[in-house]
């Protein structure tokens, strides 16, 4: 069928908002050209905000529609009729999974891990956090593990002198190996979620068939990276924090709402209702905690939230292409695809289509979770870990390419590969 339309006009928003991911940092360029304060300087730090990219423009379609339609209702009716799940669970999971007592706790596991390694302390943990940290996903789902083990790395390395061409070279197989190290399990990862019931997918079928392939390819790229780059890991000085002792039991309620808040990720008005009851303990136990990530995951979630505006009227081109693809085009086309789309939507397109075999299946899911570190938008976990890193001394407060990003994220995508379709 013909585009409608409002289909065309959120599918040339939608390439707007690619383009403005790759100039964000020229408003960062140009911002500096304008006093300190002024509004000018502030508005076009506003537009270098990757975060607010699919926002701004989700609101462009909102007015373009009431436009087009000539009424507000059918603009407030779309609005309606989309789900923000996604973008609610991540907000809250991104909260929960920051504070002190759930960081510490990883902390402390992946530095015992990371003490039987026989490299220097900064080498190890680099190992550690970026293969098994990365895993985390499969149990506490992405975004929770990509929040944990961005705001680690930011601390331990970002932040401590190491140069550009080492911070994206991180940055590309921190998204990688997170986006294929939720596929382990049927829940964790936001592309498998999206077919899991409909294709009976359960947690013994994602092991045999994704996650043997995960566990092998985040530990072999991220062996490949520490080795590469293993003289400047040496040179950094490991940072160890200052011993600031927590309850057993209060990190083990923090845990248990985390866990709650996985349970209920489909439920967004019970686990708001879970996340309501963890602010509470959170003011009750103030001197155990830092100061909540409030604004980064609000900022995650505006971004997602504008995702899903512009992304579910892109189904008039993306279904048909979908559907016109096979075996290996159709996964190395959802690879491709997936820079450009978030990869659960394009998983739920490829749902929609009736028929797909099961080897049809295989390559859409592993060409989408394969692909989902080339960019911002290819994985939703993504703007989380551009949240945290982005104000990072490692990127000279300009903020983080996306072109550079694509091309440290080249070597675990290309290893990946290997191990989702080549073997």
């Amino acid at each position: 069928m013909p585009a409608t339309p409002i289909e065309i006009l959120a599918t040339s928003l939608f390439a707007l908002a690619v383009l403005h991911t790759f100039a964000v940092k020229r408003f960062a360029h140009w911002a500096r050209s304008y006093p300190e304060g002024s509004i000018r300087e502030n508005i076009l730090h506003f537009f270098a905000e990757t975060e607010v990219v699919f926002g701004l423009w989700g609101a462009a379609l909102f007015a373009g529609i009431v436009v087009l339609t000539q009424s507000i209702n059918d603009a407030v009716t779309y609005i309606d009729g989309l789900n923000f799940t996604e973008p609610k669970f991540v907000f809250v999971v991104m909260v929960v999974a920051a504070t002190r007592p759930v960081v510490q706790l990883a902390e402390t596991c992946i530095s015992g891990l990371a003490r039987l390694l026989p490299f220097r302390a900064s080498v190890s943990y680099y190992f550690a956090a970026l293969s098994f940290g990365t895993l985390l996903g499969s149990l506490i789902t992405e975004p929770a593990a990509m929040t944990l083990i961005a705001i680690l790395l930011k601390r331990r390395y970002f932040d401590c002198g190491i140069g550009t061409g080492l911070a994206y070279a991180t940055l590309g197989l921190l998204f990688v190996n997170i986006s294929i190290g939720g596929t382990l399990t049927h829940f964790a990862a936001p592309p498998v979620l999206m077919v899991a019931s409909k294709w009976q997918w359960d947690s013994w079928f994602m092991l045999t068939h994704f996650g043997w392939r995960a566990v092998a390819s985040c530990i072999i790229a991220t062996a490949l990276i520490t080795f590469f780059y293993r003289a400047e890991l040496s040179r950094v000085e490991v940072v160890e924090q200052p011993e600031r002792p927590l309850p057993a039991w209060l990190t083990l309620l923090h845990v248990g709402f985390l866990a709650l808040v996985v349970l209920f990720a489909h439920h967004p008005d019970v686990f708001f209702g879970v996340f309501m009851l963890f602010l509470g303990l959170v003011i009750a136990t103030h001197e155990y905690q830092d100061e909540l990530r409030l604004r980064e995951g609000l900022l995650v979630g505006y971004f997602l939230a504008g995702l899903v505006t512009l992304g579910s009227l892109q189904s008039w081109w993306l279904q048909p292409l979908i559907a016109g693809l096979n075996g290996s085009s159709m996964f190395f086309g959802a690879t491709g695809l997936t820079a450009l789309t978030d990869n659960a939507a394009l998983t739920y397109l490829g749902s929609l289509v009736e028929g797909i075999s099961p080897e049809l299946q295989y390559a859409l899911v592993a060409g989408a979770v394969t692909g989902g570190g080339l960019t911002v938008i290819a994985n939703a976990p993504n703007p989380a870990g551009i949240g945290i890193l982005q104000s990072s001394k490692a990127f000279n407060d300009e903020g983080i390419s996306p072109l550079r990003l694509l091309l440290g994220a080249l070597l675990p995508t290309s290893i990946a590969v290997v191990f989702f379709w080549l073997i």
